[in-house]
Order: structure tokens, then C-alpha cells, then sequence
């Protein structure tokens, strides 16, 4: 993988345009045994990265790993190009699991990205890893708020009516989330799969619980590398 650290942004761009070329939007049909939940976390100021990524029993959601790393970037923040500052250490998280997912969830976005090129996407492309979005904000794309109750979901579309994702209302009256194939699922099979993994909260639980333990390893209450449950 390229060196995100020494890159300026006219060359980011280039990259994800590169990468865009190859991104697969297509129906998910392989196991669905193990699924993870992926949360990257940074003061926009520090050139300090926290990466987890937690490993659930699907589709129990019964955790079974978590995976830490901490990683120093210089990849400077920037709207849009959030991916080389987080690509880096989350792709150190997953180099750590002893057992890959079938499908990785990323706390951020997949194609809803003005370049189709979110966190989801940008890091299912490099690894070939089937991945879906899970953004607590919009970026990119027009919807309609969705119903009140748990469950409603509108399109999320560019301006061209392509439809990019949804939003999703996963918890009565509370904001919703945006849902968005990263790579290798496509966007219906991304709402169905991260409609299977609401249990209560406004978060998905494999977002959530990598959200969990991603602050815990902030505030070293859990340690770096990976942690079996079982």
C-alpha cells in the first residue's frame, strides 16, 4: 500500500479516483458466519490514530475478539479524504485479527461520498474485503427523513437519482443512521444486513461495540493488539 503519510491531497484525489475504478457494488451471496464492526477515532489537531475492530458470531452478535492499534499519521484532516488518515491503522487492526469476517462494518461512509471513495469503500477495494458504511452524519446525497420508528428507512440518492444508500432509522425518534455499500455488497443487501444487526441502540451493534472499545483503548482501560473473548 502506498505511503498515505507523504501524499498531498491533488495526489489523494488521484488515488481514489484509481480505486474507484475498481469498486464492486454487487449482491452479497457468500457465509455470513462472522461479521465486525470497524471504528477508527483521532483529534482532527494530533497525528495520533486509534483503530478497533471487533469480531461478532452472526447472527447472535455475540462478541468473540477485539482488535486495538495505535499508529502515529501525518496525512494532513481533510473533509472528504478522512480515508488516509484512518486506512493506515485500521488496516494494521485487520492485519491482527486471527480470523477474517465475512462482511466488515465501517463506522463511516461507503459510496455516500462525493468520489464514492468513504472509508467502507476505500478500504474494501484495497483488501478485497466485502465492507458496508455505517455513518452516524450524512456527507453526501438527498433523502427524505425517514419515518419515527425503528426500522423506517428513505433513499439516499446523488443528484442524478442514483441511489447511494439510506437512511435508517434504527431507534425510535432518535437521528438516523446512513447505510452504504462499501464494496462487494450491494445497497439493498447493506440495509438487510445492518437491519439484522440493530439491537436497541442507535448504532449497529458491531459499530457500537468497536465505538466501546475504541474508547476504553483511549483512555487504556482495555490494551493494543488482539483480545480473544472465548
Amino acid at each position: 500500500m502506498t505511503n498515505y503519510n507523504e501524499l498531498t491531497v491533488p495526489e489523494a484525489t488521484l488515488i481514489q479516483k484509481q480505486l474507484r475504478d475498481n469498486i464492486k457494488v454487487t449482491p452479497y451471496n457468500g457465509p455470513l458466519n462472522y461479521i465486525a464492526g470497524a471504528d477508527i477515532s483521532f483529534n482532527k489537531f494530533s497525528t495520533t490514530v486509534y483503530a478497533g475492530i471487533v469480531v461478532l458470531e452472526f447472527p447472535s452478535l455475540k462478541p468473540v475478539g477485539y482488535s486495538l492499534v495505535k499508529k502515529e499519521v501525518l496525512f494532513p484532516y481533510v473533509p472528504g479524504f478522512l480515508a488516509f488518515r484512518e486506512v493506515p491503522a485500521l488496516m494494521d487492526a485487520w492485519t491482527q485479527l486471527p480470523v477474517k469476517p465475512d462482511i466488515l462494518v465501517v463506522d463511516g461512509h461507503g459510496i455516500a461520498h462525493p468520489r464514492r471513495m468513504g472509508i467502507a469503500t476505500h478500504f474494501g477495494v484495497l483488501t478485497q474485503q466485502p465492507t458496508i458504511g455505517s455513518a452516524k452524519k450524512k456527507l453526501f446525497g438527498n433523502y427524505e427523513e425517514p419515518g419515527p420508528e425503528k426500522g423506517n428507512y428513505s433513499p439516499l440518492t446523488d443528484r442524478q437519482g442514483e441511489l447511494l444508500g439510506y437512511a435508517l432509522r434504527s431507534k425510535n425518534k432518535v437521528k438516523p443512521i446512513f447505510v452504504s455499500p462499501g464494496h462487494l455488497v450491494d445497497v439493498p443487501g447493506s440495509l438487510d444486513i445492518l437491519l439484522r444487526c440493530i439491537k436497541g441502540y442507535r448504532l449497529p451493534e458491531p459499530t457500537r461495540l468497536a465505538h466501546n472499545a475504541v474508547n476504553q483503548f483511549r483512555l487504556n482501560e482495555i490494551s493494543e493488539g488482539w483480545t480473544s473473548l472465548l
